[in-house]
């Protein structure tokens, strides 16, 4: 009887698990600093407007240079081989051949330029078309143009497939046409490089952002702060709704910047798309994907707990009751 009694008594606060309380705690914590912002809306969506744009912009541009590099690899200035044949080689031929390069790996496309297709572009192009007409025969072989695929776009793996197309019979030689894509290439590696300089700077600029905010937080709380340790408070208690403060600051702030790039995007879809239906191209900008996003939030408030940390390491010592 004495069992079934205790077991409809409310189990005393000591024999209550640590975690819970522990967890309760800090959940009290938590949602009394997204109190103190709300009761300060106006200041509190400032900051975290300014934390958004300066995530915002490092977060647009890289997005913006991983279309610029897939759109990249769609122009026909991508890495493409040429194969001449050898001069005995006909129509027929030509055509099996195409067929067997189609279906081999790493080939993405084939075109196929006969005799008469290259003799006629030559003398378009080359404006010696009189001299031309003195030749007893077609001097040019037919030639496969190949267009690697995504994976074997790299000038390494270009290369490897021009080795192995060389190989084939009745291919005479082997022409890949990499200097563009080099180019592309360097382009991109400069600006990828800006984007991660630029969020460097920017990263730094949101956390004195943060660090001056909780200061100022802080020095408006100073006379709550010697209380609290007048009393026996420790400074992990005191510093615990600081940190909770700027992860609040950080969270918020990573939303507003996935909206701004979110936004920014579909502002720019629309002429995006006009201008690559003029060049007869289906491309189309891609948006943040939820990964992305997720990875800029936990960036945020990884950068508005450090700023909140480095706010109370500094100034929370200084406060001592008189």
């Amino acid at each position: 009887m004495n069992q079934l009694a205790d077991r409809g008594r409310p189990i005393p606060p000591r024999r209550r698990p640590r975690f819970r309380i522990w967890l309760l705690r800090h959940a009290q914590v938590a949602l009394a600093s997204l109190g103190r912002l709300a009761r300060s809306p106006l200041s509190s969506l400032m900051t975290i407007l300014v934390i958004g744009i300066a995530l915002s912009l490092p977060t647009g541009l890289h997005l913006l240079l991983k279309n610029v590099q897939q759109l990249g690899g769609t122009w026909d200035g991508a890495a493409s081989i040429s194969l001449y044949l050898m001069q005995d080689v006909d129509q027929k031929e030509v055509g099996q051949l195409a067929e067997r390069l189609r279906s081999m790996r790493g080939v993405d496309e084939i075109r196929v330029i006969s005799r008469d297709q290259a003799l006629n572009e030559f003398r378009q192009l080359s404006g010696f078309s009189g001299a031309l007409e003195a030749l007893e025969g077609n001097p040019l072989p037919a030639v496969l143009v190949v267009k690697p695929d995504a994976d074997h776009s790299s000038p390494a793996s270009a290369k490897a497939l021009l080795n192995q197309l060389q190989a084939l019979d009745r291919v005479e030689f082997g022409q890949l046409d990499l200097q563009w894509v080099r180019r592309f290439q360097a382009i991109t590696e400069i600006a990828r490089r800006a984007v991660l300089v630029l969020a460097s700077l920017l990263a730094a600029a949101v956390l004195l952002i943060v660090v001056n905010t909780i200061r100022l937080e802080i020095q408006n709380r100073h006379a709550e702060i010697e209380v609290t340790k007048l009393i026996g408070g420790t400074d992990a208690f005191i510093r615990r709704p600081f940190l909770y403060l700027g992860i609040w600051y950080g969270l918020f702030g990573g939303i507003a910047a996935g909206l701004l790039v979110g936004l920014s995007l579909w502002l720019l879809k629309s002429p995006v798309a006009r201008l690559s239906g003029l060049y007869n191209s289906d491309f189309g900008l891609t948006s943040m994907d939820l990964a992305s996003l997720a990875s800029l939030i936990a960036i945020s408030v990884l950068l508005g707990l450090c700023g909140a940390w480095l706010a109370v390491a500094r100034h929370l010592n200084d406060i001592e009751p008189s």
